[in-house]
């Protein structure tokens, strides 16, 4: 039982940052209808910025996640400028667009910060939580609860502000939102830092738990795609419920079959989706090419 606690909590801490990059995937998905391939790269950039703040200037590590954020959302705002003219234009060279932007992402990380990566100390000094016998790393609580709360503001900001209903209106017709005077390009614009940002704070939740180093974006974007799918492409609600189980089942595999986890996890993965293709929150989208 104390092992399957360890690694039920376990689980959902990964899942928590799945469902960061789950939703940094939806909000520009359902905004323009286009998945972001470099995304990834992003939050890999996202733990390279706020690692490095960190470790040079020794500032709180909640300051060096709000800089990382900032460099990242400045990156989702040029990407998006890039991709802007070719919007209802040629969807196909968008899609290969993120994919190029992702390629000079990972080659300037490299020029950058080298290519061995490094280690990030936690930020959390504190003991593990003893809990009738199961110990709970303080910094997964962290985690947990940054993710949540970040989850929450994101849910009220598209409820309860112009900018967020401007989202939600160009997500669900752009044409029929210009015409009654909604910038769309401005609300792409907005999607795409907000896309940016939450994956920085992935990428810097991650960064203690992980060796950061310019090719984990791979991993985490391909798990993250996964769990968007999983939850229902486009669907916030269905970005945290696809993220949490994405890492539940990650955590598993990995704690009954060792070296073959990941071939076990997606092989799970492709039954789900081959049962239910639309996810479990799927919606239909629109597509604009």
């Amino acid at each position: 039982m104390q092992v399957f606690l360890q690694t039920l909590i376990g689980g959902v801490t990964f899942g928590a940052v799945y469902a960061l990059v789950a939703m940094g995937f939806s909000i520009v998905y359902r905004t323009m209808g286009l998945v972001n391939f470099a995304h990834g790269s992003v939050v890999m950039i996202g733990a390279y910025a706020a690692s490095t703040f960190y470790m040079a200037t020794h500032v709180p590590f909640a300051i060096a996640i709000v800089v990382a954020i900032a460099v990242t959302g400045l990156i989702g705002l040029v990407i998006e400028r890039f991709l802007r003219p070719l919007e209802n234009k040629d969807f196909t060279l968008m899609l290969i667009g993120t994919i190029g932007f992702g390629a000079v992402l990972e080659a300037g990380a490299v020029l950058v910060w080298g290519a061995t990566g490094h280690a990030v100390p936690s930020p959390v000094a504190t003991e593990p939580l003893d809990l009738a016998g199961v110990r709970i790393p303080t910094y997964n609580l962290v985690v947990i609860s940054v993710a949540a709360l970040a989850t929450g503001l994101l849910a009220l900001f598209l409820q309860r502000t112009k900018r967020g209903a401007a989202m939600q209106a160009v997500a669900m017709d752009h044409q029929a939102a210009t015409a009654v005077g909604i910038h769309v390009g401005r609300s792409n614009a907005m999607a795409f830092a907000i896309g940016a940002g939450l994956a920085a704070l992935a990428g810097s939740l991650i960064g203690p738990m992980l060796y950061v180093n310019p090719t984990m974006g791979g991993t985490l974007g391909i798990k993250g795609f996964a769990a968007a799918m999983l939850g229902g492409f486009g669907s916030m609600p269905g970005a945290i419920v696809g993220g949490v189980a994405f890492g539940l089942l990650d955590a598993f595999a990995a704690g009954n079959f060792q070296e073959y986890s990941e071939l076990v996890t997606f092989l799970v993965f492709a039954v789900v989706v081959m049962i239910r293709p639309t996810g479990i929150f799927g919606e239909a989208t629109v597509n604009r090419a």
